[in-house]
């Protein structure tokens, strides 16, 4: 759950949601708490389905990748009422979902009807015990997918809902990082906090997934990639070791990518 993002300074979306500050020698500006979301541009549209109400420390990538969609599709959806999107503020709303009759820009790629031979077959080294078998949750619409290990490591860190919003796979720098399915970059950058250098791939409507802390990024936005494809290099970019950080996005919203993969 969750897109060149390349981090530059005059990236569209590097800045997080701003707090109505003051200017020099004008007179103090009201607390968050005391502004009056009427105010705000997209109030009209607070609580409907497919509208999402900016908290602090949002960015556009990071309300993107949690709703499953493409930061660029979030901007163009909003770009009535939100002319700067350096500057989206507490309480704003904005859409997440499409519109009637919107294209997306980032175009749905069917999911291959049979996994290929991959990195993710050869066996993990320091694996104490298999990994559980999958039991992967159906997707309407034929949109299931036939997920693949993204990298050969055995599991440091396990799915919690709470703190962890997808797994851990130990390696070493420059280990490969292959792409889960078939699918198309929508993200490439180390615009996200706590991601580092970061790849989010959409497979189809329902499925993203994404890999972090990489040393080295081996795509580009846009880009279509194949299951197996190697996507990146492994690293430790906003990390305390050497690993990649590995997410399944179902709907946009993060579920535990154990139960895609197959056992090993």
């Amino acid at each position: 759950m969750l897109a060149a993002i390349a981090g530059c300074s005059s990236s569209p979306t590097r800045a997080p949601v701003e707090d109505r500050g003051q200017t020099a020698g004008a007179a103090p500006a009201p607390t968050v708490n005391q502004v009056d979301p009427r105010s705000l541009p997209g109030y009209e549209n607070m609580g409907k389905p497919g509208y999402y109400t900016v908290q602090r420390g949002d960015t556009v990538r990071k309300i993107a990748l949690d709703h499953g969609q493409n930061w660029r599709d979030v901007i163009r959806w909003n770009a009535h009422v939100v002319p700067d999107p350096n500057a989206i503020e507490v309480g704003q709303v904005l859409r997440v979902s499409p519109p009637p009759g919107a294209a997306p820009s980032a175009p749905v790629v069917a999911a291959a009807p049979a996994p290929a031979p991959s990195v993710s077959e050869l066996p993990a080294a320091g694996s104490a015990s298999p990994a559980p078998a999958p039991t992967q949750p159906r997707a309407t619409g034929g949109e299931e997918v036939a997920f693949i290990w993204p990298a050969s490591g055995s599991i440091i860190a396990g799915y919690d809902e709470a703190k962890n919003k997808g797994i851990d796979i130990a390696g070493k720098a420059g280990d490969p990082v292959v792409a889960a399915a078939d699918g198309k970059v929508v993200y490439a950058g180390s615009g996200l906090r706590g991601y580092g250098q970061l790849i989010i791939l959409k497979h189809n409507n329902t499925y993203l997934t994404a890999y972090a802390h990489n040393r080295a990024l081996l795509v580009k936005e846009d880009q279509s990639v194949t299951k197996g494809q190697k996507i990146a290099e492994m690293g430790n970019t906003d990390a305390d070791r050497v690993k990649l950080h590995f997410e399944v996005r179902r709907q946009g919203k993060p579920t535990d990518p154990s139960r895609y993969l197959p056992a090993r």
